[in-house]
């Protein structure tokens, strides 16, 4: 999933035209990004092998543990670890990550999350398989979505050149998945127990499903999302504890 809420209109075919043949130059770069519920037609050659957005990065193997608390004193540990496999998504070799969340060594939820970066360095979050437990029985998949499927359409998680005030869609199924950011500052600070960021890429994050729902997100470069929480429909709090990079 998104953590936490829950077309590059590469070769767009409405109303903007198709790319040229080859690698994308500073002619086609950037693009708009996808709103709202507006469909993308994604072209497999407009998409590279490796997530490396400073942003996000996500080579094979990367893992992330952040511990998930509310007010209530609650806590829960989220490891999100990128995998050497691969799903193909309309063509697209979308990179597979496993987001594995538990309480008290108990399994809550269990993830696979598919992400691709495009030539301009935008990363698209391609669908999920997710799937919620209670007393080790799954009792819901609900949110599971993927580009193409059912009218669901990709979206963006990390532009490729920030800017404050873009807005774009994250992720678009109806009824089930429609979060969508706005960047709000590209030099900020943040301090978790992992370490102290600066330069941090600040968004507002929301869901046209449930208005109230407000969160902030803020990625570190060269780490990824460091913190989240929640500014209205709830106080969670999501914080890095340890950042891993694959081993040679």
């Amino acid at each position: 999933m998104v953590r936490r809420l829950a077309g590059l209109i590469v070769g767009v075919v409405i109303a903007i035209g198709t790319w040229p043949a080859g690698v994308a130059t500073a002619g086609t770069c950037p693009v708009p990004l996808p709103q709202g519920s507006e469909p993308v037609t994604l072209v497999p050659a407009d998409f590279v092998d490796t997530i490396d957005n400073p942003y996000w990065p996500m080579a094979p193997g990367t893992e992330w543990v952040y511990r998930e608390s509310d007010t209530k004193g609650n806590a829960q540990r989220v490891k999100v670890t990128v995998t050497d496999r691969t799903r193909d998504i309309s063509g697209v070799q979308a990179t597979v990550v496993h987001d594995k969340v538990t309480e008290r060594g108990e399994l809550i939820e269990n993830t696979f999350d598919w992400y691709a970066q495009d030539v301009c360095g935008n990363v698209w979050y391609m669908g999920e398989n997710t799937k919620e437990y209670e007393d080790g029985q799954v009792v819901t998949t609900a949110g599971s979505w993927e580009h193409g499927v059912d009218g669901a359409f990709a979206g963006v998680v990390v532009p490729s050149d920030p800017q404050v005030g873009m807005t774009y869609r994250q992720e678009y199924y109806a009824g089930e998945a429609e979060d969508a950011a706005e960047i709000l500052s590209i030099d900020e600070q943040a301090q978790v127990p992992f370490g102290h960021f600066n330069d941090v890429l600040l968004t507002k994050d929301f869901t046209a499903l449930h208005p109230r729902i407000l969160e902030y997100k803020l990625y570190a470069p060269g780490i990824g999302p460091v913190l989240v929480f929640g500014v209205s429909g709830g106080s969670d709090r999501e914080e890095l504890l340890s950042f891993d990079l694959p081993t040679a």
